[in-house]
């Protein structure tokens, strides 16, 4: 039976730093960090979790299968490719990082964080004398030194492919499409010190760290994917990003520069109708709804446009796979219509995104579940010395082809910069 312990803290962050000490020393871990970002539909500060009793790959049937069994805490990962199953799609691009398409564990241990309690949810530890026992002040040793990303392609050939994409436009085969490119690196890194290092400068609200196997995710994203909570799911598609300014009056300048941008508004309105069509598809009648449109959220390192889409899962009818399957892979990274956008983003992009694009998150054992959106993220392997960045941007009929290469060298270079 689970043994469930609280206890006030005394030395706050560094009981943090042992417990992701210990717990990146397991094979399979992953903790999410608000970064206590005002957040009115989450649910943790800070969760972790590491330890695998159990583990599924495969299908969003097999994961059924596995929560029904299990009725237990689950942590893992939606990969892009997960695409291929739901939609008769396919990948053609080769894939430097092999991420299974869908994966989730049971942990031993989960830890949360609220307000200034810990709670500790544990199978193998008998109470929280014991479970601070265990817990290490040592970082998994490794090197420090940075990694020097170069792109895969070159500019001129990143301009090629968007004047393909507003072709591709013009003949009214897409309204809209999240074009991406690819930065690589060869070397070796301290996942946790490197994760740390940038957590602290971004300071996001869907921030991660995600350790499977020899394969790590450092994720810095500002995007949720989709929440449950009872019946209620919430999306949160971004489209609109400006940098922040250290000039307050030009900071100030720069938010309300995005937030006028007839370019950056149409993109936003794209995809929030095609979320609330995703919702649409598992929803009670008449409850898909926007309470937010165009809230504009500021961030340690960019300013962005946020939406929110709201539904109730008819859950006579529909599971929470299904709430997935009917809105994966997000709508902000695919374009609309969704398949078409898909078909031609592996047509012209030069890499699979693998778990770029896809999520990490939790379901809890009553079956409410939270993700986010993979992107401003790391990968890295271990076993091959290689790590990978990619990033994108929103591409309509009034884009302008540099503008989007700068806006993707933006992004770019807050993680490897």
């Amino acid at each position: 039976m689970t043994k469930r312990n609280s206890f006030q803290l005394v030395d706050r962050e560094g009981l943090r730093e042992s417990i992701e000490n210990t717990a990146t020393q397991n094979n399979h871990c992953l903790f999410l960090d608000s970064h206590q970002n005002h957040d009115t539909y989450g649910q943790y500060q800070y969760i972790i979790a590491w330890g695998a009793r159990s583990i599924v790959r495969g299908s969003l049937r097999d994961l059924q299968i596995f929560r029904e069994k299990h009725q237990d805490w689950l942590f893992g990962h939606l990969a892009y490719d997960l695409k291929n199953q739901i939609e008769d799609l396919e990948s053609q691009n080769p894939a430097y990082l092999q991420w299974s398409d869908l994966q989730f564990f049971v942990p031993q241990t989960v830890a949360i964080l609220k307000g200034e309690v810990w709670s500790i949810e544990s199978w193998i530890y008998e109470g929280a004398d014991d479970f601070l026992s265990g817990l290490s002040a040592d970082e998994i040793k490794g090197p420090t030194e940075d990694l020097i990303f170069k792109a895969q392609s070159s500019k001129e050939q990143y301009l090629q492919d968007i004047q393909a994409i507003k072709r591709e436009l013009q003949y009214g085969n897409i309204y809209e499409l999240n074009y991406c490119t690819l930065f690589e690196s060869h070397g070796d890194i301290n996942p946790l010190h490197h994760f740390r290092k940038l957590n602290q400068r971004h300071q996001v609200p869907y921030g991660g760290f995600y350790r499977d196997e020899t394969r790590y995710l450092l994720c810095f994203s500002p995007e949720r994917y989709l929440r449950k909570r009872g019946q209620e799911l919430i999306s949160q598609p971004i489209k609109g990003t400006a940098a922040r300014h250290p000039d307050p009056l030009l900071d100030q300048e720069q938010k309300a520069r995005l937030l006028s941008s007839e370019k950056e508004r149409a993109e936003n309105v794209m995809i929030v109708d095609l979320v609330r069509n995703d919702l649409s598809r598992t929803a009670k009648n008449s409850s898909v709804s926007v309470p937010e449109l165009f809230g504009l959220y500021s961030f340690k390192a960019v300013h962005q446009m946020i939406s929110t889409v709201r539904s109730e899962l008819d859950e006579n009818k529909y599971s929470i796979e299904d709430a997935i399957h009917y809105s994966f892979p997000m709508g902000s990274m695919t374009g609309a219509p969704k398949i078409s956008a898909m078909k031609i983003i592996d047509r012209l992009e030069h890499f699979r995104r693998g778990l770029y694009s896809g999520s990490i998150g939790y379901i809890n054992p009553e079956g409410d579940f939270d993700f986010n959106v993979v992107i401003r993220s790391i990968a890295f392997d271990a076993e091959q010395g290689y790590a990978q960045v990619a990033v994108g941007s929103a591409i309509t009929i009034h884009a302008d082809p540099e503008a989007e290469y700068e806006e993707c060298l933006l992004k770019a270079e807050k993680l490897i910069g």
